[in-house]
This record gives structure tokens, sequence and C-alpha cells, in this order.
């Protein structure tokens, strides 16, 4: 199932007997996991009829013995099993999945890596099972994502300023939502568009050195403004690790040979033009 799938379902209140969020990026398996947490039963339910597991913790069987308990006073109850990629025995989760208990909602938090497809706890992974791989976002999805996530809160963000704060932060998104929550919480009253300045002021990422700009001075030959900018980053390691300045440079220019070598009439097309530069 995809993700937005998944949210539709559970803000319509449809939950499955069965929830398996496998994948590396963990923001995703962690949102959806919170939601089913917070509303899937009623505050007063919670204390007698949610458990929370922790994968180092516990083995397969306890979760299957777990799940297979009836409600207390309710219709009821939810398992969470969070870092179950560290669960003794996982695969043994498979017999329970093919005969799940009507009353449970079980929900398997597996973190920072795919399950393997090759395995029968995969292959056991069917519908009516909520199976769901949360992948990387590609790098250059990361600044259309910025501006959709600052804009599901009646904000804005300039197209600039979301590649500044991808290009500084990477495609960690718990690392982004953290810093743009702090960001909006930080905003003037009125004000309702993130720019470059704002992101300097607040968070203190440079408008004016920052791999982006170096990228950019680099691109229009402008030896002074680069030499500025790698001289500040050289006075500055602890906040320009040597690792993200090289690879938003490897990033940049791959993009740039790999446009030199687009053919003339995908050059016209911006669709084609972008299909081939983002592959």
């Amino acid at each position: 199932m995809e993700y937005k799938d998944i949210v539709k379902e559970l803000k319509k209140g449809h939950y499955r007997h069965i929830y398996f969020f496998h994948g590396k990026e963990p923001y995703f398996i962690d949102r959806l996991t919170e939601y089913i947490q917070a509303n899937a039963l009623p505050d007063a339910q919670k204390s007698f009829n949610q458990t929370i597991l922790y994968g180092k913790d516990t083995d397969a069987e306890t979760v299957i013995n777990t799940a297979k308990r009836y409600p207390m006073m309710a219709e009821r109850q939810v398992v969470i099993v969070r870092e179950a990629q560290n669960l003794k025995g996982l695969d043994k989760l498979r017999f329970y999945i093919q005969k799940p208990q009507d009353s449970t909602i079980l929900v398997i938090n597996h973190k920072y890596a795919s399950l393997d497809k090759r395995t029968k706890l995969y292959k056991s992974l069917k519908e009516p099972v909520a199976e769901f791989e949360s992948n990387k976002i590609k790098d250059y999805k990361v600044p259309e994502w910025i501006q959709k996530y600052v804009g599901q809160s009646n904000l804005s963000i300039d197209a600039e300023a979301a590649t500044l704060m991808a290009e500084f932060l990477g495609n960690d998104l718990d690392k982004i939502t953290h810093e743009l929550d702090k960001l909006m919480l930080a905003m003037a009253k009125g004000e309702n568009r993130i720019t470059p300045a704002v992101i300097e002021k607040n968070i203190g990422i440079s408008k004016e050195y920052n791999p982006f700009e170096l990228n950019k001075a680099l691109a229009e030959k402008d030896v002074m403004k680069a030499n500025r900018i790698i001289g500040h980053f050289g006075k500055n390691p602890s906040e320009y690790a040597m690792p993200m300045i090289i690879g938003s440079m490897y990033f940049f220019f791959s993009k740039v040979l790999g446009y030199h070598f687009l053919k003339p009439e995908e050059r016209k097309d911006r669709n084609k033009e972008a299909g081939r530069l983002k592959t």
C-alpha cells in the first residue's frame, strides 16, 4: 500500500488487523505508528488495551501471545512492536499473520531496512494486511517535499529557501521537519513566507555561505565568490562537514553533466528534460 492510502483509511476510522511498516526512511513509519497509537482507542481504554513492545526487549512468541489476548471491556486492543528489526524470531510472525485475532490491531514497526522479499514472512504480507515500504526520498525531490510540508501549515517557502535547506540538511526528513517546525514557531506574527533571510536569522544556515551558493559560484565561474565561501567553510569545519559539501557538489555537477548530454529535442521539452535529469 501507499502512505497516502493508509492515511486516508485511518482518517476515515477504518483500521486493519495487521500493519507492517518497513524501510530505510523512518519518518513515514513513525508518523503512521504515532497516528494509530493516538487514535485507534479512546484515551480511557489505552491503559488496559494498548501495549507497546520493543524488538530488542522481546521475541516473536511474546508478540503473538500478546496479540492473541482478548481486550478488556472494549471492542479491540492495540499492540505496537517498535524497532521490530531487532525482534528475535521475526519470521515466526507469519504464523500469526495467517490467522490474526479479530479484536487486535497489530502494528509492526520495522525501521532502517526493508524486509527481505524472499522471506516467508514477506510473502505472507498480503491483503488484508496493510504492508508499507518506506523508502528514502530522492535528493532532487526534497525541496518539493519541504514546500508541501510547509504548505500544510498555511505558510509558504521560497524555492531557493527550500533548496538551501535541502542542500544543508540532506534527505533526513526527521531532521528537516524538526528544523522547519522550530522555524515556523519562531516566525513573527503576520509573517507567512519563509525566505533565505528568515532561515539565516532563525536556524543559522547562511544565505551567503552554503553549498548551494558555492555550486552557483562555481557554475558561474565566480572565482572570488567561490574562494570566499570556501574560506568561510574552512574556518567553520564543525558547521560545514566535508562529506556534505562534496555530496552537494557531486549532485549538482552530475546534473550539469547530464544536461550536457541531452538531445536538442529533450532540451526543448521541459518534462523530458526534467525526467532525464532526475533519473
